[in-house]
């Protein structure tokens, strides 16, 4: 892994940062708006160490999956940097991977951070949640979940996974290429929550994890590696995997063929998608602290595979959420959605929330 010092910034993001420092200042001075907190913040490093803390563990499978998804803790630098399009996202957060890959444009982390404001849109002092997106290029649920947040008072990090944002680069086009990226993406996601504690605005005891769909099932391993998050949300998830890839539509299918086209074989496969395998680690989640939200009617991640990691999870009732959706036509419910997350990050009595939400019995 590349020291701090070896922290390798794009250029182009140097140049937004000399621009928006200029910009911030003098807009700043003039009119008193958020620019001025925002600019003072660019360019600004922190210095952060690995929490990451996996205990004692009783099961043989699970101690095998640990320890090919952990690494050794370190200190690493985080750094915000000017945002890729201020009207979206506030500003970026830059830290190094805590897993090298072979793939440079990956190894350096990229968070949009959504400032939460008060009323006169002053940066405030807030709970934050890091926020894993799901697998479209452009991630517009991830960014949409993200200022849903900020719109709700908490700080919003929408972690751009490898391949992704700043990140981008070439599709894989095998499952080992895969796994190594959403491997990777485990790493970063439990890194992020280190990174995210050491900046100005946050409430360093109350950080919470949430993902969705690709970034669902990333999110659940991640939460399975330690008890670092404060509260873990996941949406259109589940455990197997493998089952999901073999009978899923739509975007599992998409990733069954790209299997079929490399000559993987079934064995192969279920090998690959074993090794970050959410089910192996749910029984590790604080099931009073994990939420999942599910569509009764979804085909891409099957209410079975749903029922499947609640089942590993302990989750009950009252934290799984068997929503009468599917997929894509949950995207209803996610006001709703965001304010019973809300409500737990900023610790509102749930009864003060209303909510259209039900919880169906399994």
């Amino acid at each position: 892994m590349r020291s701090c010092s070896q922290i390798r910034i794009p250029r182009r993001l140097v140049t937004r940062t000399i621009f928006l420092v200029v910009f911030g200042v003098c807009f700043g001075v003039l009119s008193g708006s958020v620019f001025a907190d925002l600019a003072a913040l660019v360019g600004t490093k922190y210095q952060a160490s690995d929490s990451l803390s996996v205990g004692d563990e009783s099961r043989e499978d699970a101690k095998q999956c640990l320890q090919n998804l952990c690494w050794n803790c370190s200190e690493f630098q985080v750094k915000i940097v000017a945002p890729v399009d201020p009207k979206r996202e506030d500003l970026l957060v830059t830290f190094p991977s805590p897993l090298s890959t072979i793939d440079d444009e990956s190894s350096q982390v990229f968070m949009e951070w959504y400032c939460a404001r008060d009323a006169d849109q002053k940066v405030v002092t807030a709970p934050a949640v890091v926020v894993i997106h799901e697998s479209g290029r452009k991630m517009p649920v991830g960014r949409m979940i993200a200022k849903g947040f900020q719109s709700r008072g908490i700080h919003a990090f929408l972690l751009q996974l490898p391949g992704y944002g700043e990140r981008r680069t070439a599709r894989p086009t095998d499952g080992q290429s895969l796994l190594t990226r959403i491997r990777q993406g485990i790493g970063d996601a439990r890194r992020a929550r280190d990174a995210v504690a050491v900046l100005p605005y946050i409430s360093h005891d109350r950080i919470a994890l949430q993902g969705t769909s690709l970034g669902g099932f990333v999110a659940s391993t991640t939460a399975g590696l330690d008890r670092g998050y404060h509260n873990v949300f996941l949406m259109l998830s589940g455990g197997d995997l493998f089952g999901v890839i073999k009978n899923g539509e739509r975007e599992a299918a998409q990733i069954r063929e790209m299997m079929k086209a490399s000559g993987l074989t079934d064995e192969a496969l279920r090998e690959i998608t074993d090794a970050i395998e959410p089910n192996r680690l749910a029984h590790r989640l604080n099931p009073e602290r994990t939420w999942l939200y599910s569509g009764l009617f979804d085909t891409v991640v099957p209410i079975k595979n749903a029922r499947s990691f609640a089942k590993a999870a302990s989750l009950n009732g009252v934290h799984h959420f068997q929503m009468p959706t599917d997929h894509y036509t949950g995207i209803v419910l996610l006001p709703a959605i965001l304010d019973q997350m809300s409500a737990e990050i900023l610790q509102i009595p749930i009864d003060q929330v209303k909510s259209p939400l039900t919880r169906v019995a399994d």
